[in-house]
């Protein structure tokens, strides 16, 4: 496979073009990259090239280094994968280097040849440490492009010298966003930001322009000339100690030291700014090689890049069927669930009917639209043109006759199972017989709500998120009755409005609220055991998650809680598990303590409705221990609750396929991202381990920390979750 080729015009400009065979974008390969740096011996060692320029032949420049590549070096490399890793990452430094150095004398740094990288499209990861190694960068001036670095996000940070290069271009505070939270950034903020250096209709003549005319001057990196100095200063200098005391105060109030990648940035910045920079280069290896071989970014990178993307590219779906890609939509129930639903299948360019009981409720719904884009002109971001558009896709009515030609129904009306039932049978009078149906329901089973379908094969559940806008994950349910159709129908929609979809057969609350359930009931335990709500809701965010127990029953509001509660304990009769959170619960509704949307719940909150503090009240109810528990032990408690269910979800079925278990759970509920999941986070601490933990935990806390038979039994084995269940393996 030749990923680059090369080229020299009648100019005497060097062409190395990035066009990786077989795929819609270019990423970095072991191969590729031995293949650049034979093409860039090549055009040095030729007298008669001028320059070389980097380019795409693809409408993108880059996606980044296929991170398969690294799991390869590390299994290649038998008993020492560090050493391993660390030589592969330092042949990287070693092509960039030598691109950057261009030939030029050592001493005198003349004599070099000027290198210039086009970025014709959309750049990250290794594409754009590349950029930063040349000379000069010119971004094209498509505002839809998109330029950084945005490792961050998986596990990782940027290890092929964007870290040291960027943080001494700029400073280690000016490159915080984008090393730090993986912005991704338009021409224009990316020039900005000096990511870029200039921004053009056509980069590759711009590109060739500049290499024609640069100077030896304009080729040496500023590390590499006389009396460099940080900007904002080094460590060691007054205003540098100040920057990274705060940039170390700013990566742990964000990332509560949960997170590896983040800490060993920081470090490989910091260190590499005390040295010379080839010495820094080292330094951002060594650091870089020890994120790969923490297993927190093995299990990151499987579940946000592998896992992920395999099921948003249909890992699950069923064969055979054709392409079910919707065109027109009816959303039933224009509340919130209902305006989001419409929102975010008019963006996907869909023809939506808005149904609400009268005109001024669908009018309502279809209001969200609009705030939403009317936020959007004035970031810049949409367009009147725009916004006309979208806002003419959607009909909003109380007519049910406008359904006529819909391909999908989503039904997103009060969860009542009369309710639905009754608007079941009304819409599928008038839809055509073959539109698929699906319920938006987060807890009622979809087996029994399909029992009011004529046809409950075509009959599904697509639960959404709230708000649906901002949330990446949607659930997929089948009924016993679903047919393939239904599912590919669900799935084929899920992409079109580019989110992540997980398919799980149904049973109570699903897979996400199965699972969410438990962790808000064992903060409420805690607290009617005494346990103090800050260490609660500060334990788990030190795990990683988003929100604690305590502040997420507020966020989704106590009477929602009280309420499944209630209905759980009707459908389950003898069988319910009492609870003393149920106990808890039940009181705060009674006193109007309903969370956030009352300005009352386990916080008190001032009149704009922030949150000043927990509410003294609870102590009053069920005073705090004299002696509070270990942190470890809350965070245990808090993540087996959860796990547990994970496990006994898979053991029933509910799962069918271990990545949607762990990919689901992170971007669902925030599940500790950082574990990769669930079931990543069992592999990581070993069966054997969570097999004793489980039953010390029941013993001393009760019957719902009990080893499942699947796990004792892989305990007892030694076995790992993806080694056993990963759908590339052989079933055990």
């Amino acid at each position: 496979m030749a990923d680059f080729k090369y080229s020299v015009d009648a100019d005497g400009v060097a062409f190395i073009t990035w066009d990786a065979e077989g795929k819609s974008m270019n990423v970095m390969t072991r191969e590729a990259f031995e293949l650049v740096d034979g093409m860039i011996d090549k055009a040095l060692a030729d007298d008669a090239v001028k320059g070389i320029v980097i380019t795409s032949a693809k409408k993108d420049f880059a996606g980044g280094m296929d991170l398969n590549t690294l799991a390869v070096v590390r299994e290649e490399a038998g008993d020492n994968p560090a050493q391993a890793l660390f030589d592969f990452v330092m042949g990287g430094h070693h092509i960039l280097r030598k691109l950057e150095l261009a030939g030029m004398d050592p001493k005198t740094k003349k004599g070099g040849k000027p290198v210039a990288c086009a970025i014709n499209g959309t750049c990250a990861g290794i594409g754009t440490e590349i950029a930063l190694a040349c000379h000069h960068r010119v971004m094209t001036s498509n505002p839809k492009a998109k330029i950084g670095l945005p490792e961050i996000l998986v596990g990782i940070f940027p290890g092929g010298g964007g870290t040291t290069r960027y943080s001494r271009m700029v400073g280690a505070m000016a490159a915080a966003p984008v090393l730090l939270e993986g912005k991704m950034m338009d021409p224009a903020k990316a020039k900005g930001a000096s990511l870029v250096d200039a921004v053009a209709d056509d980069p590759v003549a711009a590109a060739k322009e500049w290499v024609l005319n640069a100077k030896d001057a304009d080729l040496v990196k500023p590390w590499d000339a006389k009396g460099y100095k940080m900007p904002g200063g080094a460590p060691y200098h007054p205003a540098g100690f100040m920057t990274f005391v705060g940039a170390a105060a700013m990566v742990n109030g964000k990332t509560q030291g949960a997170f590896p990648a983040p800490k060993a940035l920081l470090s490989a910045i910091y260190e590499g700014a005390l040295v010379d920079f080839d010495t820094a280069l080292r330094i951002e290896a060594r650091w870089f090689t020890n994120v790969l071989m923490n297993p927190s970014s093995s299990a990151m990178i499987r579940s946000l890049f592998i896992n992920k993307q395999a099921l948003e590219k249909g890992a699950v779906r069923p064969k055979g069927i054709p392409d079910q890609s919707v065109k027109k939509i009816g959303v039933l129930g224009a509340g919130m669930m209902g305006a989001g639903i419409a929102l975010v299948s008019a963006q996907a360019g869909m023809e939506v009917v808005l149904i609400d009981r009268d005109q001024a409720a669908a009018d309502k719904g279809k209001a969200y639209t609009e705030a939403y884009l009317d936020k959007g002109m004035k970031r810049g971001k949409v367009t009147a043109e725009k916004k006309e558009a979208m806002l003419g896709l959607i009909t909003a009515t109380p007519d049910l006759q406008k359904l006529e030609g819909c391909d999908l129904i989503i039904e997103a009306v009060f969860e009542d199972p009369a309710v639905k039932a009754e608007m079941t049978k009304k819409v599928e009078e008038i839809i055509p017989e073959d539109c698929i149906f699906a319920s938006n329901t987060s807890t009622l089973p979809i087996t029994e709500l399909a029992k009011a379908s004529k046809r409950p094969d075509q009959f599904i559940g697509i639960h959404f998120f709230s708000p649906v806008e901002k949330m990446l994950l949607v659930e997929i349910i089948k009924g016993k009755e679903t047919g393939d159709r239904a599912v590919a129908k669900a799935l084929d929609y899920v992409r079109q409005i580019r989110k992540t979809p997980i398919v799980v057969n149904d049973a109570r609350f699903f897979y996400c609220n199965r699972c969410i359930i438990p962790y808000v009931n064992e903060g409420a335990r805690m607290i009617t055991e005494g346990v103090s709500p800050v260490l609660i809701d500060n334990a788990a965010r030190q795990l990683g998650f988003p929100v604690g127990p305590i502040q997420l029953t507020d966020e989704t509001s106590i009477d929602l809680g009280a309420k499944i509660a209630r209905a759980t304990k009707a459908a389950m009769g003898d069988a319910y598990p009492e609870s003393p959170a149920d106990d808890l619960i039940f009181w705060m509704e009674e006193l109007g303590r309903l969370g956030r949307k009352a300005n009352a719940g386990f916080f008190d909150y001032d009149e704009k409705g922030k949150r000043i503090g927990y509410w003294k009240g609870l102590q009053e109810k069920y005073p705090l221990a004299e002696e509070q528990p270990d942190l470890i032990e809350v965070q245990e408690r808090l993540m087996f609750a959860q796990v547990l269910e994970a496990v006994r979800a898979l053991e029933e079925g509910v799962l069918e396929d271990i990545r949607e278990g762990d990919v689901g759970a992170i971007l669902a509920w925030g599940f500790a991202p950082w574990s990769g999941g669930p079931l990543s986070w069992l592999d990581i601490i070993g069966t054997p381990y969570a097999a004793e933990r489980c039953d010390q935990l029941a013993e001393k806390y009760g019957e719902r920390f009990a080893c499942p038979p699947l796990l004792r039994e892989m305990a007892e084995k030694g076995q790992t979750f993806y080694g056993r269940f990963n759908p590339e393996a052989k079933a055990a």
